[in-house]
C-alpha cells in the first residue's frame, strides 16, 4: 500500500491531525477491542514525543507514538500501534515498523527501544530485533509482554 508517512513532534501536530489520531485510537482500542481505558494518558504532548502517521489520501490508515527516552528511563518507547481496519492485510504494519525504527535512529540515535506487545504479536516484533523480557501480564484484559531492542 502506498501511503504518505509523517513523523511529527507533538508541537507540530495540527488540530486535524491530533483529532484523526485520537479518533483512530478510540475506534480501534476502545470500540473494536472493547477496552474501556483512559487512552488520553497525558503522554501525547509530553517532552520530545513524536507521532508517526501514515496517510492514504485524507485518511489516517496507520499510527504509532514514539515516547521521549528522557521521560521513559532511557528507552525510546513505541506505543499505540494501530493499522486501521481498512488497511489491514496490506503489509502496512511492516512498513510502519521499518519507518518507526528509521525515525528513532534519526531522532534518538543509539537509543534502546521498548514496547509492550500483545502476547500473540511477539513473533511479529521479533522480526525487528525485539526480544521478550519479563513475564507476560494483562493490560486492559489482553495478555501483553514487554519487549526490548538494544
Amino acid at each position: 500500500m502506498t501511503v504518505d508517512w509523517l513523523c511529527k513532534h507533538h508541537t507540530d501536530l495540527s488540530k486535524d491531525q491530533l483529532y484523526a489520531i485520537l479518533r483512530l485510537r478510540c475506534d480501534v482500542f476502545v470500540v473494536e477491542q472493547q477496552c474501556v481505558y483512559q487512552d488520553i494518558d497525558g503522554q501525547d504532548l509530553d517532552g520530545d514525543t513524536h507521532h508517526l502517521m501514515a496517510w492514504k489520501d485524507d485518511e489516517l490508515v496507520a499510527y504509532l507514538r514514539l515516547l521521549d527516552p528522557q521521560l521513559q528511563g532511557g528507552d525510546a518507547v513505541i506505543g499505540r500501534v494501530i493499522v486501521a481496519p481498512s488497511a489491514r492485510g496490506t503489509g502496512l504494519g511492516h512498513q510502519m515498523m521499518e519507518e518507526a525504527l528509521r525515525q528513532i535512529g534519526h531522532i534518538w540515535p543509539d537509543t534502546p527501544i521498548y514496547l509492550s506487545a500483545q502476547a500473540h504479536l511477539q513473533g511479529y516484533y521479533g522480526r525487528y530485533g525485539f526480544v521478550a523480557e519479563g513475564e507476560q501480564y494483562l493490560e486492559d484484559g489482553i495478555p501483553h509482554r514487554g519487549m526490548r531492542r538494544a
